[in-house]
């Protein structure tokens, strides 16, 4: 059985149903799921779940998925994103109805979290869907009232194809926007990460922690930015899915 470190205790975790409480739409290919789970023990923000189907005759396929709230009792939300092919994605984002029971396993993972007792700054670096891990540190930030400093470096395809655009305004974080294929007037030439960019991110106080989260290939070169511009390696926390970059 999988194992997983939930606020400093070591649990064996085991698969819960999850009743489908909400669904909102967040792109025409992501929704935002919600979940009611008795029992759930609970979860840091940047932690991630286990999703499994199983069909009648016994096949069953799982996915991880970020978690994309902080801890709220027995409900948690995730945020998929319809993959081309994709036999999870494509039923969360086009099947799945309220009321739909989902196994679940989780919370998984210790290392990409942010917690309030963090009190230095923070910088936030996201491509694509790897918004959803650091939303849910900005959402528990400004639940906790925390006063550490938080600045947000996201990049997408387009202004469509922004998560939680409205959302954002509405938390004290500094957010600048890329966009890679088309851009809104206000934005910079369309483009893929540059080093540059990650000015956005500076000056950076002693101690600020970074964390990376989107494709494999825009989190190897974001880092790599970041090191460059001489952030302590130590203080770097990366998550990354799929081959290619944004």
């Amino acid at each position: 059985m999988a194992r997983a470190e939930v606020h400093g205790r070591l649990m064996i975790l085991r698969w819960l149903p999850g009743t489908v409480a909400d669904i909102s739409v967040e792109t025409p290919t992501s929704r935002t799921i919600g979940f009611d789970i008795p029992d759930w023990p609970g979860h840091l923000a940047g932690q991630h779940v286990d999703v499994r189907l199983t069909a009648e005759d016994g096949y069953s396929a799982q996915r991880s998925y970020s978690l994309a709230a902080p801890t709220d009792e027995d409900r948690i939300e995730i945020m998929v994103q319809r993959v081309p092919g994709g036999e999870v994605s494509s039923f969360l984002v086009d099947e799945l109805l309220p009321g739909g029971v989902i196994e679940l396993r989780g919370p998984i993972g210790g290392w990409f979290t942010w917690q309030s007792t963090l009190a230095t700054p923070v910088s936030l670096v996201a491509g694509g869907s790897g918004i959803v891990p650091l939303m849910a540190m900005i959402r528990a930030r400004t639940r906790a009232g925390s006063d550490a400093g938080f600045k947000l470096l996201y990049s997408v395809r387009g202004p469509a194809d922004e998560y939680d655009a409205d959302e954002l305004t509405k938390h004290s974080v500094d957010v600048t926007t890329i966009q890679t294929r088309s851009q809104s007037p206000s934005a910079r030439p369309a483009g893929r990460l540059r080093p540059a960019d990650l000015d956005a991110l500076w000056p950076v106080a002693a101690g600020a922690r970074a964390y990376v989260c989107g494709p494999a290939g825009f989190v190897e070169s974001a880092a790599k930015a970041l090191v460059d511009r001489a952030a302590d390696p130590d203080t770097i926390r990366t998550e990354r899915f799929g081959p290619s970059g944004e």
